[in-house]
Parts: structure tokens; C-alpha cells; sequence
């Protein structure tokens, strides 16, 4: 039975198994972390759902500068920095977690917490920065 995407301006029918549960355990963990690292940002108080975070600050926030170069970090939307840095954090050790999840949980948190043009802008650096790492080795299960 096809159900309203709310996320979706347009708000299209879809399938049903395509909508997120907003209360899958990962998707609400992810969100503990976004606001933690957003918090951080301001205060410079880690706490245990951002300390691996913060700990590879540097080479996360190297890689976000390089993927989004037209964009100094201290010029991006502080929403969107850490949900990038949240995002770049998961696909360089997460390995169990497929990039496109990663990539998809990124831009809904973008559509939900950001700007009008965040989801576009996490989109866009992430493509890039998925180009600068490794190359991962996936299985099915996030």
C-alpha cells in the first residue's frame, strides 16, 4: 500500500518498505550523535557518543575541506558540518555500513535539521568525499 513520503515536497506515493522508521535504533542513535557533535562544536565538551568523533577530528574535517573546497569549514552551516563529520566518521569506520545508507541517513538528517539547500550541499560534498577514501568493503547488514 503506497503511504505519503513527508520528507518529500511533492509528497509522491511510494511503497511503503521505502519509508524510514523514525524509530529504528540507528537512525535515533544518529541523531543523539548529531546534536552531541552540533553541541560540541560551541562548547568543546565531548562526551562519550562524540569522543571517537572528535578524537579523528582532524583527518575528518581535512577531508570535508578538500570535498567542499569552495567552502572554508568555519564558513559552513553548523548543522551541516556535523552531519558531515558525522557522516565522513561512519564511512571511514563503519565498514559494515553500506555507503549509500550512510550517504541516505546524511541527507534525511540534512533534510530534517538543516537549511532549505542542506540536503543538496550533504549530498554533494559526501559524492566528493566518498572519491578521497579508501575503498570500502561492504557487507548487506547496517
Amino acid at each position: 500500500m503506497p503511504v505519503k513520503n513527508a520528507a518529500s515536497s511533492k509528497n509522491r506515493d511510494i511503497p511503503a518498505q521505502t519509508v524510514k522508521s523514525n524509530t529504528d535504533p540507528r537512525h535515533l542513535k544518529r541523531i543523539k550523535i548529531l546534536k552531541s557533535l552540533f553541541a560540541w562544536q560551541f562548547t568543546k565538551n565531548t562526551d562519550p557518543l562524540n569522543q571517537e568523533i572528535v578524537d579523528q577530528i582532524d583527518k575528518i574535517d581535512q577531508l570535508i575541506s578538500s570535498s567542499a573546497s569552495k567552502w572554508p569549514l568555519e564558513k559552513i552551516n553548523k548543522v551541516d558540518l556535523a552531519i558531515l563529520r558525522l557522516a565522513c566518521w561512519e564511512l571511514l569506520n563503519k565498514l559494515q555500513t553500506p555507503t549509500k545508507v550512510i550517504i541516505d541517513e546524511a541527507v534525511e538528517l540534512a533534510k530534517r535539521y538543516g537549511s532549505k539547500s542542506s540536503s543538496g550541499f550533504v549530498n554533494g560534498a559526501l559524492g566528493s568525499l566518498i572519491i578521497q577514501i579508501p575503498p570500502r568493503h561492504e557487507s548487506n547488514k547496517s
